[in-house]
């Protein structure tokens, strides 16, 4: 796999080897986005129903005969997709949500990165940057 294009900087997280990467996204986007993910070897993620208010502000959008969004003062709806991952996984799933989730207009989303201090899987209590790490 060619290395990715920096999307993200985690230079001020120099000892960090695990982080989540937190999608804000279009709802009608989220099969497309998924589907990149699992493509690029992510294998765990959860999804999440959303509403807020950003930039796009509280415009009505219209995909696949669904309205989304809608008054002055309406929350516009968005799903968040959260991927923790390691530190050598990060620039490739943000490239993957990046082209899976763009459209070229106001609205399609953010990409928050966050370093993530442990992992704890519940069911055998191992830690660290497991796989499948949601």
């Amino acid at each position: 796999r060619a290395a990715a294009e920096a999307v993200a900087s985690l230079e001020a997280f120099p000892h960090c080897e695990i982080f989540e990467v937190r999608a804000i996204v279009r709802p009608w986007r989220q099969e497309t986005v998924v589907s990149a993910l699992l493509d690029v070897g992510v294998r765990g993620l959860t999804v999440s129903e959303v509403k807020g208010i950003g930039v796009q502000g509280a415009k009505r959008e219209r995909s696949l005969g669904r309205e989304y969004g809608g008054g002055a003062n309406d929350l516009v709806d968005k799903t968040q997709i959260s991927i923790v991952v390691s530190r050598e996984q990060v620039q490739v799933v943000c490239a993957a949500v990046i082209n899976s989730a763009r459209t070229g207009e106001i609205g399609d989303g953010k990409l928050f990165i966050h370093p993530c201090v442990d992992v704890v899987r519940i069911r055998t209590k191992e830690r660290g940057a497991v796989d499948g790490a949601n």
